[in-house]
């Protein structure tokens, strides 16, 4: 089983959407294995966002994250980092299609509700660097024989 990380942004918290986002992911069949909220220092969001520090928008990125808290989740399923892509649609949100969580619900490139692992390997490093090893936890997916065949568990 795959697990990946996702955020619900400050425009998510400020405009409700936290728990509907989060009734999506479960709906799809996805198990939470880790959820808190937190508010992200400096430092951490220099880390995570390393790739754009230097780029003249990263203030305004670094200062948006820390408007409010952020939901973080880690989610758990199978090949679940390209499912919670799918699901949220692509990052300009404007052009994300119909049924996704961007493209029901936001119109922005920053305020876009969701942040998501883009792949396995950067979900091995997201993951660890907003969960300790015990704030995540296994348990049987008691519904887990109807979502997934024998095959794929």
């Amino acid at each position: 089983m795959e697990r990946t990380l996702v955020l619900l942004k400050p425009d998510a918290v400020q405009r409700d959407l936290v728990g509907e986002i989060i009734s999506r992911l479960e709906r799809k069949g996805l198990k939470i294995v880790g959820l808190k909220l937190m508010s992200l220092s400096t430092e951490l969001l220099d880390e995570h966002y390393s790739h754009l520090v230097g780029r003249p928008f990263y203030p305004e990125v670094r200062s948006f994250m820390q408007r409010t808290p952020v939901v973080a989740l880690c989610l758990e399923g199978v090949e679940c980092v390209d499912a919670v892509r799918q699901l949220a649609g692509i990052t300009k949100s404007r052009e994300a299609a119909p049924g996704t969580i961007r493209g029901e619900f936001a119109m922005s490139v920053q305020a876009n509700l969701i942040h998501c692992s883009d792949s396995l390997e950067t979900a091995l490093v997201e993951v660890p660097r907003f969960f300790k090893s015990e704030e995540l936890f296994e348990y049987e997916d008691v519904l887990g024989g109807y979502l997934y065949n024998s095959s794929e568990r």
